[in-house]
């Protein structure tokens, strides 16, 4: 072999690890939250997504996008969509393993938080998948409300096998369910709906119209918003009928998106679509919110891992690439961006799983909490997502910026998280809604990040700049619009802060705080102040 054939000073593939047990603060929030029963299985979905085989399927997933086939060679209507086979080894293995509804269908202490954890593994390496068992975890609730269609259609939803198959759903035994509530000329204004919902005499309802968005066509039923006489309502649609017959759903073209490649969006049009109401007409937003507010949990949950993803190729590749006689992780600069970007990552890790812990939780103060805590937290970590897949993938140089690594790849899905279930403005705005409407969730929330109180002057000084501005809100509701991002942004660094303070490493929470709150705080990732020790922060990445 020639001299300019030898690959030298490059990282090895990261394959074969275990993404659960080498994740440090994913391992101590599951313990400190309830769920370190799930330890040997968690386990055993670390070394399963941290394998080269489903790596590389998370490779071709994404490489071989689906295909939508909307007729048969001989003509016939079959509004089908194709997926490379590496994808539905992916959401097999994550619907094996209960990624989509194990904590509803194995209620106990902790079963939301090993769920969170199990859903995160998933989505450190193949993020697609997550869209279609993120939305079957979310209907549970919104199924239930309807005790019929619960005892049809929820054994289904918790089987751990994964079939395909557009079949007669009597003739299978699990399913996964999509959504579709937006509309071309309305987005998140989704009362402005004009998909119409007529009463059947049979009981059952008809549905017509067009969905700008509908996530998962591919799915067995979907959960959709249309109007009544009485207002707009929420329906459980079946793609196919009982009969085997289509339910006049059809997939008008799927979306061709930034990122989240290996997943289905699309277009679709009912026509006298068959669909059954859940609740009361003119109730339907009420109806979906649960629904809702899961799904906000698992975007914090997919931006988490995501940052989880990027901070560990990020450190791999320093580690193993030496510039200027050392390892680029010992050079002083690089030992700050590493340990700035796990900052983040910890940081989001404790909040999600904190957040998910409030799920377990029948009280009356942990459900005012979760109502505020979810959107607070699906804005603040949803949104830092990007810059730092950015960063991270700077870490690695021109390698990072190709698609043979998966930070090019990590870039692009980020965003996603942060645009569905609510993009910025639409959650700053629900935050203050919340306020206004549920007072008891800002006194739980407050609550919550007291905590902390006393640990830290800088913590204690945002805390009670938070409460005074708090205070500000709900005295002027009707004029607290244009602080909306900036109220949001302060009460999810102060919550981040607390469940630091009350649960991480001091190294951990000192440096979170003079990072993200204190006077020497800078915009850039790796501008940490002096005297920190960043070098066990690196250790915890």
């Amino acid at each position: 072999m020639t001299g300019t054939h030898l690959v030298l000073n490059q990282a090895p593939p990261r394959v074969d690890v275990n993404e659960f047990t080498l994740n440090t603060p994913l391992l101590e929030a599951t313990e400190t939250f309830g769920a370190s029963w799930a330890h040997p299985a968690l386990s055993g979905v670390g070394a399963l997504v941290g394998g080269e085989e489903f790596q590389h399927d998370a490779d071709q997933a994404h490489a071989h996008p689906p295909v939508l086939l909307t007729h048969d060679r001989w003509g016939h209507r079959v509004d089908h969509i194709q997926f490379h086979p590496s994808y539905h080894r992916v959401i097999q293995a994550a619907i094996k393993h209960g990624a989509h509804t194990s904590c509803w269908s194995d209620p106990q202490a902790g079963a939301h938080v090993a769920r969170a954890a199990t859903f995160s593994l998933f989505a450190q390496i193949e993020p697609g998948h997550s869209c279609p068992v993120s939305m079957t975890h979310a209907a549970v609730p919104a199924l239930r409300i309807n005790p019929d269609l619960a005892s049809t259609w929820l054994p289904r939803l918790f089987s751990r096998d994964y079939d395909p198959r557009q079949i007669d759903p009597d003739a299978k035994g699990s399913a996964t369910v999509g959504m579709a509530m937006t509309e071309k000329q309305g987005g998140s204004d989704v009362r402005s709906n004009t998909t119409a919902a007529t009463p059947h005499v049979d009981g059952s309802w008809r549905l017509t119209g067009h969905k700008w968005f509908c996530s998962a066509p591919q799915s067995d039923g979907f959960l959709i918003l249309a109007q009544t006489s009485d207002g707009l309502g929420c329906f459980f649609v079946p793609r196919r009928l009982p009969s085997d017959e289509p339910n006049g759903l059809f997939v008008q073209r799927l979306k061709d998106k930034l990122g989240n490649k290996s997943n289905a969006s699309g277009e679709i049009e009912l026509t006298d679509a068959q669909g059954v109401l859940l609740g009361e007409p003119g109730k339907g937003v009420r109806t979906i919110i649960e629904m809702v507010n899961q799904t906000r949990l698992d975007c914090i949950l997919g931006s988490t891992a995501g940052m989880r993803q990027a901070v560990t190729e990020g450190l791999w590749h320093t580690q193993n690439r030496s510039a200027f006689g050392r390892p680029l992780i010992e050079q002083p600069a690089m030992t700050a961006v590493i340990a700035d970007l796990h900052l983040e990552a910890e940081a989001a890790t404790w909040t999600a799983m904190r957040v998910a812990s409030s799920f377990d939780e029948a009280t009356d103060e942990a459900r005012a909490f979760e109502r505020l805590a979810t959107p607070i937290a699906k804005y603040w970590i949803c949104k830092r997502g990007p810059h730092h897949a950015y960063e991270s993938m700077e870490c690695l140089g021109g390698n990072g910026y190709t698609e043979q690594f998966p930070l090019a790849r990590r870039y692009r899905e980020q965003p996603v998280m942060a645009i569905w279930e609510g993009s910025g403005n639409v959650i700053a705005l629900d935050v203050l809604r919340a306020m206004r409407r549920d007072p008891a969730s800002v006194d739980a929330f407050l609550d919550e990040v007291d905590l902390a109180r006393g640990y830290d002057r800088v913590l204690d000084a945002h805390l009670t700049a938070l409460r005074s501005l708090v205070g500000a809100v709900r005295t002027r509701p009707d004029e607290a619009e244009g602080d909306a991002r900036r109220v949001v942004e302060m009460m999810a660094l102060a919550l981040q802060a607390s469940v630091l303070v009350c649960e991480a490493p001091a190294d951990v929470s000192q440096a979170f705080i003079a990072g993200r709150l204190g006077p020497d705080r800078c915009h850039q990732y790796g501008a940490l102040p002096a005297g920190l020790d960043l070098k066990a922060i690196v250790a915890r990445a």
